[in-house]
């Protein structure tokens, strides 16, 4: 017979296996390797987006698959980190960084090189940076989860932005201002949804807390 209760035994036994089950997360991992190829493709956009004057479709076509290769990366970079479960604090921070980065630069240069017109740039730029301030200011209550209407906002931007990097013409010119129009309505509409969603966690939020202190 043993002297170790048998309460004792199962202790240290589930103890084992928690501390088995916890492992430490490498910085050095595909998802975070992808986020910051994203990061560094931002200045190397921003350059062949303005070589020769910006409007060489040479150097616009290189931009364009540099934007391309960033999009393609924060498709697959998020959903590895959850499901090899990859997620670490450095992912956390930088990637909507690097998400924000990319699109603004593309934005930004567009709107400079006369190609987009301001308004559109400021209207998303806005929605953007303020609904991600937004989910800071709530995180302490819940997360803010993506939607379908958010998702397909993002791929509609990513797009219509890329149909503007290219040096287009034609029915293809007209088309990418339909596709930036679907955009930008998706971009307010899932904005103000979010704002919603925002407002209603921190009613149940703060409304919990005070439950709690009575």
């Amino acid at each position: 017979m043993t002297d170790i209760p048998a309460s004792a035994a199962g202790g240290g036994a589930m103890a084992q296996r928690k501390t088995a089950a916890v492992r430490t997360v490498s910085l050095w991992n595909i998802a975070n390797i992808l986020t910051m190829v994203r990061l560094l493709l931002v200045p190397a956009f921003v350059f062949l987006m303005l070589a020769d004057g910006g409007h060489d479709p040479v150097w616009r076509a290189f931009a364009w698959a540099a934007f391309s290769i960033a999009m393609i990366t924060d498709l697959f970079d998020g959903e590895l980190a959850r499901r090899y479960d990859l997620v670490t604090d450095f992912g956390k921070i930088a990637d909507p960084i690097a998400d924000k980065a990319i699109m603004g630069a593309a934005l930004i240069c567009l709107s400079a090189l006369s190609d987009l017109p301001w308004w559109v740039t400021g209207v998303i730029l806005f929605r953007e940076i303020g609904i991600t301030l937004m989910r800071f200011w709530v995180i302490r209550h819940g997360v803010i989860p993506a939607s379908r209407g958010g998702k397909m906002k993002t791929l509609t931007q990513g797009v219509a932005v890329g149909m503007y990097i290219l040096a287009l013409s034609g029915p293809l010119a007209t088309l990418r201002w339909w596709v930036m129009a679907a955009a930008v309505v998706l971009t307010v509409g899932t904005g103000l949804d979010y704002v919603r969603q925002a407002v209603v966690l921190r009613r149940a939020g703060l409304a919990a807390e005070r439950a709690d202190e009575r």
